[in-house]
């Protein structure tokens, strides 16, 4: 099974602020105010030397994403009651993903769902 790829898109240009979404059958962007992305079955990815260096000061490139088995793109709407805990990733204040204060790399959900440019756990 072929996952699908899910990280936010900080290079300049007018993809700049989207989240990238990559399926076998090719790369989306998406803007963060238009959509919720409710991901199925998730590990959140991280490579931890190149965000160590990041944290350290080196120039941010992409070492992190959400991997996941499906996604559904909706209708941005309110943070449901079940929606309890923020999943985290910024390499400049932590080199991990970080949930419920620890570290979260290769942690897995059955749910993740966006609110604009924010990551939540569903349950």
């Amino acid at each position: 099974m072929k996952l699908i790829k899910v990280r936010f898109n900080l290079s300049a240009g007018p993809r700049y602020m989207k989240w990238k979404i990559e399926t076998p059958d090719g790369v989306s962007y998406l803007d963060p105010s238009e959509v919720k992305l409710v991901m199925h079955r998730c590990t959140l990815k991280n490579r931890s030397q190149t965000a160590k260096k990041i944290y350290e000061g080196a120039h941010k490139v992409v070492c992190s994403w959400i991997l996941c088995e499906r996604i559904d793109i909706q209708q941005p709407d309110e943070l449901h009651a079940n929606t309890v805990d923020q999943v985290y990733y910024n390499p400049r204040v932590s080199p991990n993903w970080i949930f419920r204060g620890e570290n979260a790399d290769s942690l897995a959900f059955d749910r993740l769902v966006t609110s604009g440019r924010n990551v939540y756990n569903e349950i």
